[in-house]
């Protein structure tokens, strides 16, 4: 597993870490990253299956190479991953004198982190690696048997270790399409107003939910936002949709992603816009209830998850995969110098993490919203089918959320971090419904 203790970060005033010790992983047990699994053991045994999947399943991780070069492959595609964090320097968000977003922002960036990967896989070919990762020449993981992780952990409360290397390499080729879209989709987060996706959107967007900037935004407000953000932007061939009360109503999602003849991109032009998928969920009171434990890692394991964004206030944090009984994340709290996007050949190395982190699930927040990708109406069919399976097998007797065929017929009043409203009995015979700023039922 990874040594991720107390002492392993440095917290300082403007609430950032700088890790302190070499990440480790263990090599007795498959990790998972997004929909697919690695092994990292050195056994040189050939290709196996790691879990049964039906044929034609679109979203399911299908095998794992057991061979040395699954570490490499692991740790290209973790650090191919956009990374977005707090920043300073910026241009003063609009209604404010603040040019950083350190201590108050990490929802709003692990948001962004959601919505980035959604469009890594809209724009880029499947398998996509950055480029900077393949020219790395020192091996950032340590892999190492159970046994000695354990004797490592009380070690690593000791030793401070080193401090935290950037070695990802700046040798791209500039010039080539797909490095062209790496650039423009890290531009649109830059943090600047002109910025379709930067923080002076989102901030700008969260007003219409009473939010500020230096507010703390939950993980169902962000979704409402970014659902905002997409739909004012130039990426006219995708369409975010945000499951209310944990329904996901299949009609609402077809008419959504229907396309009219104006639009002119070859997706739109197959009558199917690619679909972000967003769901709010509460999966237990003040923590995570372990028999949801099972269920969230099954959603991981689906090739159409885009992750997980979740925490509590000045906590937030974006979930990407697991090993055993530890979650895989990207940390926003870690204030860099804002970049300029708008300069050719733009720094890309700040927008990428090569340090993969950990965290049990039992401290998991449970307050979450879940994303996952449909690029195509068939695609979207598998998602339904593959979600509710990884749903219905949890220990819990009910689903955290529900694929319904129709249509939503409550038109929701506001866009807030509730999910299922109590409704209670005001006078005799009379139910009063409780504002969407009140209390939500846990599942």
């Amino acid at each position: 597993m990874i040594i991720n203790t107390e002492k392993n970060l440095k917290y300082h005033k403007n609430d950032c870490w700088s890790l302190k010790s070499k990440p480790r992983l263990s090599k007795s047990s498959p990790v998972c990253l997004l929909g697919q699994s690695y092994q990292l053991s050195f056994s040189g045994k050939q290709d196996r299956t790691v879990m049964s999947v039906s044929e034609g399943s679109c979203c399911h991780c299908k095998r794992v190479c057991f061979l040395s070069g699954e570490r490499e492959s692991f740790r290209r595609a973790f650090s191919s991953l956009l990374w977005m964090t707090y920043r300073r320097g910026f241009p003063p968000l609009d209604g404010s004198v603040l040019t950083s977003d350190a201590g108050w922002g990490c929802m709003l960036r692990s948001a962004q982190m959601l919505l980035a990967h959604g469009l890594m896989l809209h724009m880029m070919p499947a398998g996509w690696t950055w480029p900077a990762t393949h020219h790395q020449t020192k091996d950032d993981l340590e892999v190492v048997d159970a046994h000695v992780l354990d004797d490592s952990l009380r070690e690593s409360r000791r030793d401070s270790g080193k401090h935290r290397r950037r070695s990802l390499g700046t040798a791209l080729d500039c010039g080539s399409h797909e490095e062209r879209t790496h650039r423009r989709i890290v531009s649109w987060f830059g943090d600047l107003p002109s910025a379709p996706f930067g923080l002076h959107r989102l901030v700008e967007l969260g007003r219409a939910s009473g939010k500020r900037a230096g507010d703390w935004y939950g993980p169902a407000i962000v979704a409402h936002i970014l659902q905002k953000a997409v739909a004012a932007s130039e990426v006219s061939d995708l369409a975010v949709y945000v499951a209310q009360n944990c329904t996901v109503y299949v009609g609402d999602v077809l008419n959504l992603c229907g396309t009219s003849r104006t639009d002119l991109s070859a997706r739109c032009r197959s009558g199917w816009k690619s679909l972000v998928l967003l769901v709010p969920v509460r999966l237990g009171s003040d923590a995570l209830n372990p028999a949801y434990t099972r269920c969230v890692k099954r959603l991981l394991e689906l090739r159409c998850c885009m992750g997980i964004i979740g925490g509590k206030p000045k906590h937030s944090l974006f979930f990407v995969g697991f090993q055993d009984d530890q979650l895989i994340y990207l940390d926003p709290h870690y204030c860099q110098a804002a970049v300029d996007v708008q300069q050719d050949n733009f720094p890309l190395e700040s927008f990428h993490c090569k340090t993969v982190r950990k965290m049990p699930f039992n401290r998991m927040d449970p307050s979450c919203t879940v994303g996952f990708y449909a690029g195509s109406r068939a695609d979207f069919q598998a998602l339904c089918s593959d979600v509710t399976k990884a749903l219905t097998s949890s220990q819990e007797k009910y689903p955290i959320f529900t694929f319904v065929e129709g249509h939503n017929v409550e038109e929701m009043s506001c866009a807030s971090d509730s999910f299922t409203h109590i409704k209670s009995k005001d006078k005799p015979g009379r139910i009063k419904k409780k504002s969407c700023l009140e209390e939500f039922v846990l599942l």
